[in-house]
This record gives structure tokens, sequence and C-alpha cells, in this order.
């Protein structure tokens, strides 16, 4: 079958960065699916990956963890879908992605795709909803906060992939008041049309934008990007007691500010769960369940913003390239027509 994938870790640029190439049908584990892939999404994974992941010794490294298609066969032990079922899912990091005709996947990872939308749309959900879910129901466990406190949620680096959906989500399913940070005219209007009560400029201190909004603190934080650098701005802005969560990967963290208040802190990362095999795995699919109902009900949009059609490696590179220039606004799907 067709697929795409590299054989060296090269920058974008390089003319070899991804390449087309064939490799066969993947067998199935008992709890796999057999996915035709009819759209993926690009994510800041694919590029690290592509620039820094390993590579298998006898062949090419496959990314791509965000799809959506329709499943073509089962494994033995494979019981919530059969052929011809539409779902979508963001897969598993130690085993090949899903850039590629056919994707086995873990049907316990897996949730049916929405009704409501085609497979570009659905296939910019699934990784971000996940890392969006697990922060805020699994990490901070904002469900457990005191109804009758005043929660306020502040999410850094609002418009971009996870945070355009985390915002929808504790708007929707929390009390919380919701604020997001975004610096541009254009982001600053996503964010309030994605879920968020309020919209602050991560740009500016904090502390006097929050005033104005008459508030003294926030409770929760979570940080999606350049957390390291917000270390001071995140202690001065949460109350004691209060929380955060993070994704990304600073080199360093000086969390010696957190400790006067007490506050807790929390990774996330939605491959912890396949790449450990954790009895909770199976959370992924019912969360993923659970998101497409809010979908087709209307509560929760997607976050396309950029199609490029034709699942190759050049149009792979494309959106590979948009995600590494820093600035994307929801996300870039690679669709079949």
């Amino acid at each position: 079958m067709k697929a795409i994938g590299f054989h060296q870790n090269h920058p974008i640029s390089h003319p070899q960065a991804l390449q087309d190439i064939e490799v066969p049908t993947p067998a199935l584990r008992d709890h796999d699916l057999l996915v035709e892939v009819r759209a993926v999404s690009v994510n800041p994974v694919d590029t690290k990956v592509r620039l820094g992941g390993d590579i298998p010794a006898n062949g090419a490294r496959i990314a791509g963890w965000d799809a959506a298609g329709i499943v073509r066969a089962a494994g033995p032990l494979a019981t919530r879908f059969k052929p011809g079922d539409r779902v979508w899912y963001a897969g598993d990091i130690t085993r090949p992605g899903c850039n590629s005709e056919l994707h086995a996947v873990d049907e316990r990872i897996v949730g049916p795709m929405p009704a409501s939308l085609d497979f570009a749309q659905a296939a910019s959900l699934p990784l971000t909803a996940i890392t969006a879910w697990e922060l805020l129901f699994d990490r901070l466990c904002v469900q457990a906060a005191d109804p009758t406190d005043h929660n306020v949620l502040l999410v850094v680096g609002a418009a971009g992939g996870v945070g355009s959906i985390l915002t929808q989500l504790a708007r929707a399913l929390t009390g919380m008041t919701v604020i997001g940070t975004a610096s541009r005219p254009e982001t600053r209007e996503w964010v309030l049309d994605h879920g968020a009560h309020h919209v602050i400029d991560h740009r500016q201190p904090w502390a006097p934008q929050l005033a104005a909004l008459g508030l003294e603190h926030v409770t929760h934080v979570v940080g999606l990007n350049q957390s390291a650098a917000y270390v001071p701005q995140i202690a001065a802005v949460l109350r004691p007691e209060g929380q955060f969560a993070l994704i990304d990967d600073p080199v360093s963290l000086d969390i010696g500010p957190f400790k006067a208040k007490s506050i807790s802190i929390h990774w996330e990362l939605m491959f912890t769960r396949a790449m450990f095999n954790t009895s909770t795995l199976a959370r992924q699919h019912a969360l993923l369940r659970r998101v497409a109902e809010l979908v087709d009900r209307g509560e929760i949009k997607h976050t396309l913003t950029r199609r490029i059609d034709g699942i190759d490696a050049a149009t792979l590179m494309q959106a590979h390239a948009l995600v590494e220039a820093g600035n994307m606004i929801g996300k870039v799907v690679v669709a079949r027509p």
C-alpha cells in the first residue's frame, strides 16, 4: 500500500523530508481495526518526530496521529466497530502513524465519527480533543471543583489546536469562567468564538488585564506553549492552592515560584495510555464518543481552518511547514478528494 514516511530526520526544506513509499498492509492485533484513511491532521508531534524521532533500522518511519476514515476489517477481539463504520482517532505514537492508505489502530482508542462532519472536518479534532479532555477531567479534575467557588480557567495559547477545543469543552461542560490568551485581532476573535468568556494578551502583563475584568486571581491555568517563559506570571495570577497543567516540552522548568502557594503541577500527554497500555485505555474511546455527541448536538465546533487535498508527500510537507511556522489558528488537514 501507499504511505508517506522518512528514512532520515530532515528539516522541512529538505526535498526528502517526507517521501512517498510502498509498505505492506499492516497485520492486525487482537483489538485492532484496519482503517481506510480518508483525512489526516498535522500536529506539532508530527514535526517533532520528523525532525528527531527514531527511525526503524530496516525501513521508514511513518508519522500521523490524527485520522478519520472507514473501518475495513477488525481483529478477533475487536467488538466496538464493524466494516463500513466511520471512525476518528489519534492513535498510538509507538506504532506506525496514519499517513498511509490503510492503518491499524486499537479500537479502544477509536471513536465513532460525528455524523454531522465530513472526514476533513473530523480529522481536525481527535488528538486535540483527547488532550483537552484529559487536561480538564483527568489531570485538573475540574469536575471535582467546588461549584460554589468562582472557578476561573486561564488557557495560555488558546487559538491553537488544543486551545480551540479546550475552551469549547470548558464552556460547554463546566461552570468555569474561561479566559484565553491571544495577541492578534484575528486570534482574539477566534478564541471568543470558540468558547472563551474573555481574552487577554499574553504579551502584556497578565495581572492588570485580569484586574480589569474584576478578577484578583484564577484557579486553574493550562499552558499550551512557552510554559517555562510564563512561570512568573502563572505563579502571580494563580491563587494559593491553584492548579497548573501543561503539554509543551520546556528544556527546563523552574517550579520554585509555585512552592509558596502550594500550586500543583500536572503533565498531560495523550499518548500515555496507549504507550503503557494502562487500565484506563478505553477511556479514550468513551471520550471520543462523547465529543462526537457534543459535535452532533452543535455544542462543539470543528477547528479545521486549512484543508489541503490529496494525501501524499508533497501535500504533507505543505502542512508540516504551516505547523512549523508557529502562527496557525485552528488546524490544518490533508484529505483525500
